[in-house]
């Protein structure tokens, strides 16, 4: 029918090691047992869980360290909104790691975003 199937290839399985990871899901949907291994809350829609009305922690799931957005966070939509909330969680992740760095004290984003 010309439909993408997905197909598990046995042993192709690696080990990459990172201090961190961007997923970029598209339209196939969040995955249950990458929410599970994580710790995230899902929606009735089955979308990952997270707050963006924003405010701060705008994007972070239910683990503080896993911010969702785009089609994962809202389902399947159009792409200028997920380049819109690609961009605002990536100001978040922002904000979050130099807090981290700065003993968990969230820096406020500064005009045209700058901190």
């Amino acid at each position: 029918n010309g439909q993408m199937r997905m197909v598990e290839i046995p042993g192709s399985e690696r080990v990459i090691r990172a201090d961190l990871c961007f997923l970029a899901l598209g339209f196939t949907g969040p995955e249950q047992p990458l929410a599970e291994a994580f710790g995230v809350d899902i929606d009735r829609s089955g979308n990952y869980q997270a707050l963006y009305e924003h405010v701060e922690g705008d994007f972070r799931t239910s683990n503080p360290k896993v911010f969702a957005a785009g089609d994962c966070r809202r389902g399947q939509s159009l792409v200028v909104w997920a380049i819109r909330e690609g961009r605002d969680a990536a100001a978040a992740v922002d904000r979050f790691l130099a807090s981290e760095a700065h003993g968990g004290q969230e820096s406020k984003p500064m005009q045209n975003g700058a901190h």
